[in-house]
């Protein structure tokens, strides 16, 4: 029999995922015993957990002493570099899927894209779903209805025109419903938009400053962010729409965490942002993806803040 290598970044999730949960908890015997279980699975399973508890040239035990050792002392490292080095570990916690929704999401999804990857596909009613990299969505059509549940990420949908059975996109708390249009919705960080080509939009949320429903027509575009509550709305030229599909974005005063997840799909491996603040703050401008990295640059740079790749799948943003 012929052994499947199972797939690296889901190994790398898992194995994140686990020592984190060892970190909070050192003591708890059920960690560990989880850990060694999860390292005997394959020779695979065994090789990324080194390269995950080598971060910062630690192995999982050594993490935990550091916990409590004075940070100016340990291993050499100044304060300064062993924060960073902790935020980037700790911070992979919100940065990545958890192991179990993870899985979920995979088991429910019908189509979905890798890092850096843009999928086009035919839906069972002739509509054509283009979805953006790291994006997954699950397909629910009906006798009455034509239902689509983007999971995660973005994907922008051109819509067969069926007068008596509408076609509607649910991401989060937020329903999209049209006849016959072309339309992009996203959901970067908890930050939803829909974006409209051509056509009309019908959206419906249970936010109070939409109870009533909003139509989108040609070119405008809607944003609510889950966390505050926030509706932004606005226009764009012809041809803005959806510009991911072309490897640009065209930013309007978006929040940089919302930018940085959605840049994240083209970069390998995690981006963590050291400091809330600078996530907060909102930029706007044309940022071509073909260098997703210096995009990336381009993106913090007016919140005072840098990029630093500390290995192979780790990204941190932190203040200069």
């Amino acid at each position: 029999m012929t052994e499947t290598i199972p797939d690296q970044q889901r190994l790398l999730d898992e194995a994140i995922d686990l020592i984190i949960r060892q970190q909070n908890d050192p003591d708890n015997p059920v960690s560990e015993e989880l850990i060694r279980a999860w390292r005997g699975r394959s020779p695979h399973h065994q090789d990324i957990w080194a390269r995950v508890s080598r971060v910062h040239g630690a192995s999982g035990t050594l993490l935990n002493e550091k916990r409590r050792i004075d940070r100016s002392e340990s291993l050499g490292l100044t304060r300064r570099n062993f924060m960073v080095g902790g935020l980037t570990i700790l911070g992979l916690g919100s940065a990545a899927y958890s192991f179990a929704p993870g899985m979920l999401m995979e088991a429910r999804a019908d189509h979905r894209s890798d890092k850096g990857e843009i999928r086009r596909v035919t839906l069972p009613d002739g509509s054509i779903a283009t979805l953006g990299p790291e994006s997954a969505i699950a397909v629910n059509f009906g006798a009455e209805r034509r239902e689509i549940e983007l999971l995660a990420g973005m994907c922008f949908f051109e819509v067969a025109r069926e007068l008596n059975r509408p076609f509607s996109v649910v991401c989060a708390d937020l329903r999209a419903t049209a006849l016959g249009t072309a339309f992009d919705v996203s959901n970067d960080n908890d930050s939803v938009t829909v974006a409209v080509d051509h056509g009309l939009v019908d959206v419906q949320t249970s936010n109070a400053l939409l109870q009533a429903g909003v139509q989108l027509e040609d070119g405008q575009w809607l944003t609510m962010d889950a966390d505050s509550g926030r509706i932004d709305r606005g226009q764009k030229e012809s041809g803005q729409i959806a510009t991911w599909r072309d490897n640009l974005i065209i930013a309007e005063e978006e929040r940089v965490d919302a930018l940085v997840s959605r840049i994240g799909r083209w970069i390998p491996g995690r981006i963590v942002i050291a400091d809330p603040s600078v996530g907060a703050q909102r930029v706007s401008g044309i940022f071509d993806l073909t260098d997703p990295l210096r995009t990336l640059e381009a993106v913090v740079h007016p919140t005072g803040s840098r990029v630093r790749q500390v290995t192979s799948f780790v990204t941190v943003i932190s203040p200069l």
